[in-house]
């Protein structure tokens, strides 16, 4: 995990040109490099907007992290509205309430049991004597922590209002509410007492020793309590106090007439420091070198108390009444907490997440609401996750099969159909389809638009391998479709773009048809050409969205040089781009400047992560040799290999799935490629002989690639690694003149032409690879 960390921080700071991170700071990533769905996270921002115009909030930050690095960070509104108007900023100091409870005060106790100072089964009034008595000699550390010591929630302020020790003597002498461990009843008293546990077991109070074993340590050079006069001008102001606004003042009364300090509320932060903490519960009590608790001291905190339904932790909310600022999709051992003047906090171990809401909804008269939006917030943070923690092997989502509780995936013809067509109303509709156009029973596109009254379905536009996917020729003649008695025009023939005279009584081109999530797979470019044809003559385009087979959170380079767009290399876009062809129409769309009425409709319950086999949709071969998932899976790398003098498997029942040829050496190259220890493959040396293709009738030596692990296995970088193989085995045989056919990239051709050194060529492709996870995700659409 630490390695993984630190490699991080040096990747944000250079491949993002961030400048260098300073020791104190988490770096900052684009979203989808930790995982996250950065156009899903923008929801944020409108639910921000209505809180403030309802005046909930006047302004708030919200940042969220993962994999030790921050992902979204955002301050909205104003941090002051009166006397004056002042801006939120990212580095406004906030009033963080009873977040002071786990984060100072049992942060603080935790490290003390951790010493052996203080034990969580034994007597509160082993340590302060003082409170031993009316009824409350046996109530424990751990029942003070739990909120189910039987304590009031709050004394009466005015037991406050003789002086700090009168103060402790009042909250000495009171009795019990309720039978010890019987109920939760949240208690800010409880943790008053901690705080003074911890003042009489280190002679600091609890804000000395947090800030001495806490807060330095962990660099959070803004946080702790009592802020001084340099941090006073960018806290956010709560409400009025004695004729004046408070501003690094504690807003809680109890805490304010006690001097500022105290273990139930007090604490002053940040969002970055907060950040900082949150990365410590993350990395198991560690950040970087600075260990503040042990792993089995933090598992201890974090494990779930039952507490008469109520689920706590020790000082956290795990899920209890108190949580509707909690996401609603967290795991089981998420904790967080909220606090009175409009924050709250929460981390999910299981997700590899935090999501930090910081507002001063009292700010300025004591009303507003926050809690509803943090959970709101925290709710989109998790369903944004379109990867799983790596670091986490009690969580693995990418590309999980189906269950039988999942909804089901609706293709954009599903829909459509459930829509009765409306998007589709009275058009007269071109359809670019072949037999992948089926909805989710298995009904062809062809026959449900055209036997649609409020459709009018005019002509049939067909792709490579034709209408019914069969042909596998370099031209195919334009035909008719014998059960509607339509036109089907090729558009894999003398030309591959639809004419002025086919769009003849159509307003509409409609695309439906299942693409396999590689570059050169040439259903996309069929798309981008019809979608140019559409912009010059002014006619709508929608395309009924499907899957993309292979997921759509992995990206593999490389890109194609701008230049070499070809039917078989349409945009430059990488080998592996991870999207729908939805999402790949809006970035064609806009890169390429067209002027078309565009739109997508969108599929429903698909998730980034889903490879096909998650989806519960039937597998139909897209083109004669694509012919399974697995297939599929290999094909963006083995793909690249088959323009050289190479057989891939076609002729052969498991086309892709093997590589050969009749001067390959198998045992030299299997034992190479499972020396260079790629993850998730392994490769055996097999012999075969194509029926038909390259090499047909010939006995091929080579090796069958298979994959023992989908989700960390990368099939470019596979590609490569058999080139460059290749080029040290058989320098003579291998002919790599066409190998830039599909690879489309000069800069990484000439590394495996030249079998240059493998770090140069991966730092290239992933530098490629991370340019266009920036650029596609205006265009992503789900999550």
């Amino acid at each position: 995990m630490q390695l993984f960390l630190t490699l991080l921080v040096a990747f944000c700071s250079v491949s993002f040109a961030m400048g260098e991170q300073p020791e104190d700071q988490i770096p900052t990533c684009p979203p989808e490099q930790l995982g996250l769905d950065a156009n899903h996270l923008q929801r944020i921002d409108g639910l921000v907007q209505q809180e403030i115009e309802k005046k909930n909030i006047p302004g708030c930050v919200v940042m969220i992290g993962r994999q030790g690095a921050i992902g979204f960070a955002k301050a909205y509104g104003n941090r002051q509205l009166q006397p004056e108007t002042q801006p939120m900023t990212l580095d406004t100091v906030f009033d963080l309430a009873s977040l002071t409870k786990p984060i100072a005060t049992a942060t603080s106790i935790m490290i003390l049991v951790e010493r052996g100072v203080v034990r969580l089964r034994e007597p509160a009034a082993d340590y302060i004597p003082e409170f031993g008595q009316n009824g409350k000699e046996e109530i424990t550390i751990e029942q003070l922590l739990t909120h189910q010591a039987g304590l009031i929630p709050d004394n009466p302020l005015a037991d406050y209002e003789e002086g700090i020790e009168k103060a402790w003597q009042n909250l000495w002498q009171l009795k019990p509410t309720d039978a010890l461990g019987n109920r939760f009843v949240y208690t800010d008293v409880g943790f008053m007492v901690l705080g003074e546990v911890v003042q009489r077991m280190t002679g600091q109070n609890v804000a000395q020793f947090a800030k001495e074993n806490i807060y330095q340590p962990l660099a959070m050079h803004d946080s702790g309590y009592l802020p001084g006069e340099s941090l006073a001008p960018r806290a956010a102001p709560t409400e009025q106090r004695e004729g004046r606004w408070m501003r690094g003042e504690v807003h809680d009364p109890r805490a304010y007439l006690l001097g500022g300090v105290a273990g139930h509320a007090g604490l002053f932060s940040t969002a970055h420091d907060l950040a900082r903490y949150a990365n410590m519960l993350l990395g198991n009590g560690a950040l970087g070198k600075v260990q503040i608790l042990s792993r089995q001291t933090l598992k201890e905190m974090t494990r779930p108390r039952n507490i008469a339904g109520q689920l706590r932790g020790l000082g956290w909310d795990m899920g209890s009444k108190y949580s509707s600022n909690r996401g609603e999709f967290f795991s089981s051992q998420s904790f967080g907490h909220g606090g009175f003047t409009g924050t709250a906090f929460w981390v999910d171990p299981e997700l590899d997440l935090f999501v930090i809401f910081l507002s001063n909804r009292v700010h300025p008269d004591g009303k507003g609401s926050a809690n509803p939006l943090a959970g709101r917030i925290a709710t989109i943070a998790s369903a944004s996750i379109q990867r799983a923690n790596p670091h986490n092997t009690t969580l693995s989502t990418e590309g999980a099969p189906a269950s039988a509780s999942k909804p089901p995936v609706l293709c954009g013809i599903d829909v459509l159909q459930r829509d009765n067509y409306q998007a589709l109303s009275g058009r007269r509709v071109g359809l670019i389809t072949n037999h992948t156009g089926l909805n989710r029973q298995g009904s062809l596109t062809v026959d449900l638009l055209h036997a649609a009254p409020q459709v009018t379905l005019t002509a049939i536009f067909s792709p490579e391998h034709g209408l019914r996917g069969k042909l596998d020729q370099p031209n195919i003649d334009n035909t008719r479709d014998e059960a509607t008695g339509l036109p089907v025009f090729s558009l894999y023939g003398k030309s591959r773009q639809p004419s002025a005279a086919q769009f003849e009584n159509i307003d509409t081109l409609v695309f439906d048809i299942q693409d396999i999530g590689a570059r050169f797979y040439t259903f996309v470019s069929t798309m981008g050409l019809a979608m140019e044809a559409a912009a010059q003559h002014g006619l709508r385009f929608v395309v009924l969205d499907r899957p993309n087979p292979i997921g759509g959170t992995i990206v593999e380079g490389p890109l194609l040089d701008a230049g070499k767009e070809s039917f078989v290399g349409f945009h430059t876009i990488p080998v592996r781009h991870g999207m729908t062809a939805g999402e790949l129409a809006r970035i064609f769309r806009q890169e390429r400047g067209w002027n078309l009425d565009l739109q997508v409709i969108e599929l429903e319950n698909w998730r980034r992560a889903d490879y096909w086999d998650a989806t519960g949709l039937t597998w139909i071969n897209p083109s004669p040799n694509m012919r399974s998932l697995t297939q599929a899976v290999l094909y963006p790398g083995i793909g690249l290999l088959e323009t050289t003098n190479l057989s891939v498997g076609r002729g052969t029942d498991t086309p892709f799935e093997i590589v050969g040829a009749p001067w390959i050496d198998a045992n030299q190259l299997a034992a190479m490629l499972n020396q260079a220890s790629l993850a998730g493959v392994r490769f055996v040396p097999v012999r075969f002989t194509p029926d038909q293709s390259k090499f047909a009738g010939e006995l091929c030596h080579g090796i069958n690639v298979i994959v023992v692990n989908r989700n960390s296995f990368r099939s470019v970088p596979v590609g490569l690694e058999i080139a460059r193989s290749l080029r040290r085995l058989h320098p003579d045989q291998w002919d790599t003149s066409n190998f830039n056919r599909l690879l489309c990239n000069d800069e990484v051709y000439e590394n495996i032409r030249t079998a240059a050194d493998l770090p140069s060529l991966d730092a290239s492709i992933k530098r490629q690879a991370e340019q266009f996870l920036l650029r596609r995700s205006p265009y992503l659409i789900y999550p």
